[in-house]
């Protein structure tokens, strides 16, 4: 299990990469991202201050089955 209460998911198929946060003990679905800037206004909307400086933090973000800022599946 993680640390990281922010989890971005692997791409989908079809593009984009669900991304979940993990509070009080659960996974909260913040949406599908396709794009750094839609993760960072996730963030936001879910209390990160400064988001865009997180997004390469372990401590705040894991990212699931691909490379960090990778939006499409390979």
């Amino acid at each position: 299990m993680t640390s990281a209460p922010i989890t971005v998911h692997q791409p989908a198929g079809t593009g984009g990469r669900r991304v979940t946060a993990r509070t009080h003990g659960h996974d909260e679905f913040l949406g599908t991202a396709f794009s750094d800037h839609d993760l960072v206004v996730f963030l936001e909307a879910a209390g990160i201050p400064d988001a865009d400086t997180v997004l390469d933090d372990p401590r705040f973000i894991e990212w699931r089955g691909g490379h960090a800022h990778e939006w499409n599946a390979s």
